[in-house]
C-alpha cells in the first residue's frame, strides 16, 4: 500500500489484479486508470480487457484499440498480438502480420504460431500475407528473444515449479 500511496504504477497495477480478482471491479478500474496516465503498459492492457467485455464499464471498441495501442507502443507483446487480431478481422492483413511480426521480435510465442499459420495459408483474397522472407525473419528475431531470457536462475525457478507441481499431483 505504501508504493501505491507513492503512485507506483507498477504497484497501483498489481493491487487492480488483486482487487479484480477478489470481485471488486470499481477497484481495479480505477488503480488501472491512475497507473495508466503514468504510462504502465499492463494497466492499459488490463484497461483494454475491461473495454472489450464491457466488465464494471460500457463496452467501448474505440478504447479499447486505443488501451491497445498504448500498451503495445510501451512494449506490451499480448497487446501487440491483440491488434494483430483485430486488424486481420478488419481485413487489413499487412497490419495485423506487422503487429505479429513485433510480438513475435519481443518473444511472443502466440504471435510466432499466427505467423506459421498465415505463412501456411500463402494467399488470402488474393494477396500474400505473409512472405518467406518475413517468416524467416520473424523465427530468428523470436528464437533470439527467447534466447535472451534464458538464465541459470530462471532455469532453475522452472525446475522449482516442475517440482512443486509434482508434488502437488499435477504435471
Amino acid at each position: 500500500m505504501k508504493r501505491v500511496a507513492a503512485n507506483d504504477p507498477v504497484a497501483m497495477t498489481q493491487l487492480g489484479i488483486t482487487r479484480e480478482n477478489e470481485g471488486d471491479c470499481d477497484s481495479a478500474f480505477g488503480l488501472w486508470t491512475k497507473a495508466a496516465e503514468l504510462g504502465d503498459a499492463i494497466a492499459h492492457y488490463y484497461l483494454s480487457l475491461f473495454y472489450a467485455k464491457g466488465e464494471g464499464v460500457e463496452a467501448d471498441q474505440a478504447k479499447k484499440i486505443y488501451h491497445l495501442e498504448e500498451a503495445a507502443i510501451a512494449g506490451h507483446p499480448q497487446s501487440r498480438h491483440n491488434l494483430g487480431y483485430y486488424e486481420m478481422r478488419s481485413e487489413r492483413y499487412d497490419r495485423g502480420v506487422k503487429h505479429w511480426i513485433i510480438a513475435a521480435n519481443l518473444g511472443y510465442d502466440e504471435a510466432m504460431q499466427m505467423l506459421k499459420e498465415c505463412y501456411k495459408a500463402g494467399v488470402v483474397h488474393g494477396q500474400e500475407v505473409v512472405s518467406k522472407e518475413e517468416f524467416a525473419a520473424a523465427l530468428r528475431a523470436h528464437q533470439a528473444a527467447v534466447d535472451a531470457t534464458k538464465s541459470p536462475q530462471r532455469e532453475e525457478a522452472a525446475e522449482y515449479l516442475r517440482f512443486k507441481l509434482m508434488l502437488q499431483g499435477r504435471k
